[in-house]
């Protein structure tokens, strides 16, 4: 079982969609990083500067357009959630040890620990205050929420290392914390700008959670089985750090009394846990495809969250971005 790239259709993302305005927050990204200190402007800049897709920013623009006149205040929305989105990937980096992320080094193998917590620190803060230029105190409120909930979800994630007692709910909520709050938010926050109904709010909410947890189980199953090369990061550091993702859960679950207690002793004495062990222990092949099948029956949960939507271009590329997700777990078997 390996990552291919092959049988992606790029098409289903909506690039040439979202670009314009993508091109907007980049222009405001760096708007906000000249706010800064000069002497701490380079070292922002370094850390904004990831060449992602900008999925949040993405989601912010597409929900606006799928449920009103896209407004500048979409693409705010969109910088704000970008910005804390980045300030948590570089504590993450520190968390986890990673020296390179989309192919570049990462802030704390540049600069060190220290610098990088001070650095996700200053962004995190700086998104928080964007948040307050809302009129609207419920879409501060919101960020500032979903900010804690990400937060709350990696304190959660790091606390239940090499712990054989958690269980797969125990994980959804971390991930839903972690990853689907942005995600949530990020399409949820679209609507109320548009002024759409309350249960229109709701159902966007509803698909970006969904949307956001089936991609954090793909970026679980990618650490496992992933070329760093391809993805443009560090991987194989979620079993490094004894985090217990879905695919691990499974193979707990599937495996013999004998091959549990195996892995178990593997997992608490921190012993090495590379993929040619794995295999060796248990059904690590089935585990990944339960994994892969509990993320596309997520996805489908998304797409019915949609159904409240006008058809527009805007509702179409929503949906799309579930089957490009769709492809890129298809392609993990």
């Amino acid at each position: 079982m390996t990552s291919k790239t092959s049988s992606i259709d790029p098409n289903l993302f909506p690039f040439d969609l979202v670009k314009p305005h993508i091109e907007k927050v980049e222009s405001r990204i760096a708007q906000q990083v000249e706010q800064f200190d000069p002497n701490v402007q380079p070292y922002i800049d370094y850390i904004c500067d990831t060449n992602g897709k900008r999925i949040r920013p993405a989601l912010s623009i597409l929900s606006g357009g799928a449920t009103g006149p896209l407004l500048d205040a979409h693409l705010d929305l969109g910088v704000i959630l970008e910005l804390i989105h980045i300030a948590t990937l570089v504590h993450d980096d520190i968390i986890d040890g990673a020296t390179a992320r989309r192919n570049v080094p990462t802030a704390n193998s540049k600069w060190g620990n220290g610098m990088a917590v001070l650095l996700g620190d200053a962004l995190f803060s700086h998104a928080l205050k964007l948040s307050t230029d809302f009129d609207n105190l419920v879409l501060s409120r919101a960020i500032s929420l979903a900010a804690r909930e990400v937060c709350q979800g990696e304190i959660l994630q790091t606390q239940r290392r090499f712990d054989l007692n958690i269980t797969k709910d125990d994980y959804f909520k971390m991930i839903e914390m972690k990853t689907g709050a942005l995600f949530a938010v990020a399409c949820q926050l679209s609507a109320v700008l548009s002024d759409a109904s309350e249960g229109t709010c709701d159902s966007m909410y509803a698909y970006g959670m969904k949307l956001g947890t089936a991609y954090q189980i793909y970026d679980d199953v990618v650490d496992l089985i992933g070329s760093e090369e391809q993805i443009g990061k560090t991987l194989g550091t979620d079993l490094e750090k004894g985090k217990l993702t879905l695919p691990i859960l499974n193979l707990l679950e599937r495996a013999t009394p004998t091959q549990r207690e195996k892995l178990s002793k593997r997992i608490i004495e921190q012993q090495p846990l590379d993929l040619s062990v794995i295999a060796g222990i248990a059904d690590y092949e089935g585990a990944m495809a339960d994994a892969i099948q509990t993320a596309t029956d997520i996805l489908e949960e998304a797409r019915a969250a949609l159904t409240v939507l006008n058809t527009s271009d805007y509702s179409t590329a929503l949906h799309n971005i579930t089957k490009f997700v769709d492809q890129l777990l298809t392609n993990c078997k």
